[in-house]
């Protein structure tokens, strides 16, 4: 890369056995449209970055057998809300599996861990207040 050259980071790409499945709960936890491209592929941009949700059948357009689905160990999916208490609430009846409820992160995060529906990890946080400086 050349010192001219620009670096954007634009998304992260979920692989999945059933993208509506997971873009269906995507969007109910975030309340973010999905924009649909194929029915193998969709994506949920916010202002930020966009969370790009893929059927198992694009892999081999990159690489055969380079991801797989339901199998990841070791990312967390964050999304920073307005109040997170208020959205654990909200998702309490139709999310199965809370890895833990709002927690006080030892940074200041108030942060909720939970998984979607292929195991991922997703951390919802409201920051930390920042004290104003005089």
């Amino acid at each position: 890369m050349h010192a001219t050259e620009t670096t954007d980071f634009v998304s992260v790409r979920i692989i999945t056995d059933d993208v509506a499945r997971l873009v269906d709960f995507y969007e109910k936890a975030t309340g973010t449209p999905a924009t649909w491209a194929t029915e193998d592929f969709a994506e949920l941009r916010t202002p930020t970055a966009t969370l790009a949700i893929a059927g198992t059948r694009t892999v081999p357009l990159f690489a055969p057998g380079s991801a797989r689905p339901a199998d990841n160990h070791s990312v967390i999916i964050e999304f920073r809300v307005d109040d997170v208490d208020r959205l654990h609430n909200a998702l309490t009846d139709w999310v199965p599996d809370f890895v833990s409820g709002p927690t006080t992160m030892p940074w200041g995060n108030r942060s909720l861990l939970l998984r979607d529906p292929d195991g991922n990890l997703v951390n919802f946080f409201t920051p930390a207040a920042r004290p104003q400086v005089n």
